[in-house]
């Protein structure tokens, strides 16, 4: 169960940074490609939700 929220914190991260590159907010590496690129910021979303039901999964599943 810790590895799942251990997976679940990482692509929360991710998620937010693939956001803030998607919508031009965060310009790290400056070269990146997915700079302002829309569509890395829903993926990034999709990412973050993943992983917030990755980290909630072990306490649903816990409540049986």
């Amino acid at each position: 169960m810790l590895m799942l929220r251990a997976a679940g914190m990482f692509l929360v991260a991710l998620g937010c940074i693939w956001i803030l590159q998607g919508f031009g907010l965060l310009h790290w590496p400056a070269d990146i490609f997915m700079l302002g690129e829309r569509q890395w910021a829903l993926r990034g979303g999709a990412m973050m939700l993943g992983g917030a039901i990755l980290i909630g999964l072990p306490r649903w599943l816990r409540r049986d």
